[in-house]
């Protein structure tokens, strides 16, 4: 028997790399140099997409692939598929929820924290010689027992929050509808009034177009001048300009980023400031997490060419 032909976007660790050519005939849409001409070629045969969450599959790709079935995403994000295009032809599209929630919700508590207590600058001070010359690091803020909001309580929100309840929180969040298993946190119908009830934002939310720019420059003057951002959800659902202008103008005191807009490329006015902690697109980035990742993307093209029902569909 034949083994399904399915296109892979984008390069993947190396033990999710064997058995998908075990498994499958692969085609490496990254490692073509004439795209076009390699999907003119390739695209009739193939039956399933093995993409990740930053690359998706767009609508150019999808219809280059007349026989494709499914779409397996490795991430939780697949705001970079084109779902319109997969719904009109009924093709399936799944993610890897669940097993990154941890990580993603350990790095939003770590950025938090190195930014509160200004960690990364407190090392270098150490590191360069200033403690000895300058004496003492400058005073930093208290993290613990203060407000914290939390935009978006889906899994990451909900992991986010009750790491936070360790730390003497008070705890709200926005969502479209209040949750019967929080009634310790308050629920807050608009994302503005959330940003004025807070200290520190955790920005938890999918990326939708409903959700684009919610993180505005209102919002972020609710936050105030003493508030505190961190987004470990999607670059699209911050106004990347307003926080810039926000931060270098002092009407937010500070912020935590994972994600940017055009990465690894970032907008070179975040290197000039003090007051902005950056990382590189990582919250899931552990030897665990990234296992268990590429099982589930596997996972749910096993269970499709199987006839079996996939374990994690979002359409």
């Amino acid at each position: 028997m034949s083994k399904p032909h399915i296109l892979q976007m984008g390069q993947l660790p190396e033990w999710d790399e064997a058995p998908l050519h075990d498994t499958y005939q692969v085609h490496r849409y990254y490692d073509a140099p004439d795209k076009g001409a390699f999907l003119s070629e390739i695209g009739p045969g193939i039956k399933a997409i093995a993409t990740r969450g930053d690359l998706g599959a767009g609508a150019d790709v999808i219809a280059a692939c007349p026989a494709l079935e499914i779409i397996s995403v490795f991430g939780v994000g697949y705001d970079a598929v084109d779902l319109t295009a997969c719904a009109a032809r009924g093709i399936a599209v799944t993610n890897t929820p669940d097993v990154l929630t941890d990580d993603c919700a350990d790095l939003a508590l770590g950025m938090w924290l190195a930014l509160s207590r200004g960690i990364v600058a407190a090392d270098a001070w150490a590191r360069s010689g200033d403690w000895a010359l300058k004496g003492g690091f400058p005073l930093q803020h208290r993290a613990c027992s203060k407000r914290a909001g939390i935009l978006g309580l889906g899994r990451i929100g909900m992991a986010v929050a009750r790491r936070l309840q360790g730390f003497g929180m008070q705890i709200s969040y926005n969502a479209r509808t209040p949750r019967a298993d929080c009634a310790d946190w308050q629920f807050v119908a608009s994302a503005t009034e959330l940003a004025t009830q807070c200290d520190v934002l955790f920005v938890t939310l999918a990326a939708t177009a409903q959700t684009r720019h919610i993180v505005n420059a209102s919002m972020l003057d609710a936050l105030g001048p003493d508030g505190l951002l961190v987004n470990i959800s999607r670059a699209q659902n911050i106004d990347e300009g307003a926080l810039l202008d926000a931060l270098e103008q002092g009407r937010l005191r500070g912020a935590a980023l994972d994600v940017f807009e055009g990465e690894p490329q970032l907008n070179p006015r975040f290197a000039r400031l003090g007051n902005v902690l950056l990382q590189p697109h990582h919250a899931s980035g552990t030897f665990e997490t990234r296992r268990a990742m590429g099982q589930l993307m596997r996972d749910n093209l096993a269970a499709h060419f199987a006839g079996k029902p996939l374990l994690t569909q979002v359409q």
